[in-house]
């Protein structure tokens, strides 16, 4: 009988590249050799840019102009002065400055293109004293890649993701904040659709969120040039990493002058966004002080949100930032969706101003940060009746002021990476789908159970504004046990969350528990 063949995958350049450059780490922490890696990226796209601009310039007879930055910048090609090119630093790769040498180049294209500013690695290839032997080794290995190759193929663009994700992952639990993982930015491009218009993202991280929202105006046969990026960051090293990650793909954005506190320092203060995308961080305890931002104009008349817990800070701060039609798509806990207090007043005067759109229930094991199942919410400023076009797609969509849609995605998604899940690209398009019918009010939309349920306002109310999917979506009682196990796997999670969050008090647990049919006392 004759032996049977199998066929190994072949592995893709991105997972070829990390395989390698991942066995050269050594002691080095990811934290740190994230920005090692990705900055010398960014160096050898830069270098073939201009190189391949250089080569066109002396195509063109035009040799006494190749050593003048404005016939590259013209282009919206980086200017990299002699030792600030990849040549030389691979000639010089095996010599015992190179780690100085590899500074200085980074050091020097930032100062010789003002669009750069803030956004290149700072002396870090001095300051980790990498094994040479090693760091040679990772410059072979980035030299691999054939930036130019295939343009359409956007491979820089993809390696870049593609080790951004890998770091995150690796960073593991408490770290890795700066990445949102591309299935739910993807979900949140899809459901708001940020076609034209300003993009605001005030918890930008690496800058995920713009990258999807080009990929999307591409997908639609949009032009990208209709779209103003907006973003700020917190963390000086991630701030970098956006700016990094907007250069490689040739987008423009404003992400403040500096890294710095959304709250404390406004970076973006009169603007108001078409769009707004955002995973701001979770549950941030004292994020202001008793006395601070109490007068904020970004409350807008609504209760300060109480400094034990940021969630709400971000939701008036992102509302307070949507324009006359804006629409925006973000990430919080779900413990936002019934807090008590000062929580419970802003949430039911956002409802009653008819704010919110949707709550979507995403799975847990999404995040490489935190295994909670978290909640998308959809603000709305125009939820009255409006025709809109999207490419060669128009919508037509009716007043949904006075509903709320409620979609549970917990039982959705595809293993990824063993031990997380994430939507699968035909997930993504029925998720869409489902709330693009609802919108416009279309036959195919139905209440589905477990799955989606529209609420009018009267209901919301009549459940003291909770805004949990659990309290309106049909679940099927095929018969008493699996009722009582969906009760309890709702329990669980719902529980599970409220101790990670660790900031619950005792009558919101009990509220919990009654809410999902167990009347107990603690």
């Amino acid at each position: 009988m004759a032996k049977k063949t199998t066929t190994k995958k072949q592995k893709s350049i991105e997972e070829s590249l990390w395989d390698s450059a991942n066995k050269l780490r050594g002691s080095v922490e990811p934290s740190e050799y994230k920005h090692v890696v990705l900055g010398l990226i960014f160096l050898k796209f830069a270098s073939d840019k201009f190189e391949a601009r250089k080569t066109e310039l002396i195509a063109e007879g035009k040799e006494k102009y190749i050593e003048m930055k404005e016939f590259y910048n013209m282009k919206n090609v980086f200017f990299l002065p002699p030792l600030a090119r990849w040549s030389y630093i691979i000639q010089n790769a095996k010599q015992d400055d190179i780690a100085l040498k590899i500074d200085t180049a980074l050091h020097t294209i930032e100062k010789n293109n003002p669009s750069l500013k803030g956004a290149l690695p700072d002396n870090y290839f001095s300051r980790l004293q990498l094994d040479i032997s090693k760091l040679a080794a990772l410059l072979d290995t980035i030299n691999n890649i054939d930036t130019q190759k295939d343009k359409s193929q956007d491979i820089v663009g993809r390696v870049y993701e593609y080790f951004l994700s890998k770091f995150a992952i690796a960073e593991g639990k408490g770290k890795g904040e700066f990445y949102t993982p591309k299935s739910i930015v993807n979900l949140i491009a899809e459901m708001i659709e940020p076609y034209e218009g300003i993009i605001y993202d005030p918890a930008c991280g690496s800058g995920g969120m713009f990258v999807q929202s080009i990929k999307f105006i591409e997908s639609h046969h949009g032009d990208k040039r209709n779209i103003s990026i907006y973003g700020q960051e917190y963390t000086n090293t991630t701030y970098k990493l956006a700016k990094m990650n907007l250069a490689i793909r040739g987008i423009s954005g404003n992400l403040g002058e500096k890294a710095a506190n959304t709250f404390a320092d406004d970076q973006h203060k009169d603007l108001k966004a078409d769009y707004i995308m955002a995973n701001p961080p979770f549950n941030q305890k004292d994020w202001r002080a008793d006395n601070e931002l109490i007068d904020d104009p970004r409350w807008m008349g609504y209760e300060v949100p109480p400094t034990s817990n940021a969630n709400y800070g971000w939701i008036l701060n992102m509302a307070s930032k949507l324009s006359e039609n804006g629409v925006a798509g973000f990430l919080l806990s779900n413990g936002a969706l019934s807090g008590s207090g000062d929580e419970y007043k802003i949430r039911k005067k956002i409802i009653d101003n008819g704010l919110v759109e949707a709550i979507v229930i995403l799975p847990q094991n999404m995040f490489y940060t935190t295994n909670i199942s978290v909640t998308l919410w959809i603000l709305n400023k125009n939820k009255t009746e409006h025709t809109r076009m999207i490419g060669d797609i128009s919508r037509h969509y009716r007043n949904r002021k006075d509903e709320i849609l409620f979609m549970d995605l917990r039982e959705i998604g595809v293993p990824f990476e063993k031990k997380y899940i994430q939507f699968s690209l035909d997930q993504i398009d029925t998720i869409a789908e489902t709330y693009h019918n609802w919108q416009q009010n279309d036959n195919d939309y139905k209440d589905e159970p477990e799955y989606c349920y529209s609420a009018y306002l009267d209901e919301v109310k009549k459940k003291d504004y909770s805004l949990m999917p659990s309290q309106y979506i049909e679940f099927v009682n095929r018969d008493e046990n699996i009722n009582f196990d969906d009760k309890m796997k709702t329990l669980k999670e719902e529980f599970t969350g409220l101790l990670i969050e660790e900031q619950q008090s005792k009558h919101e647990l009990l509220k919990v528990f009654k809410e999902l049919g167990f009347e107990i006392e603690l």
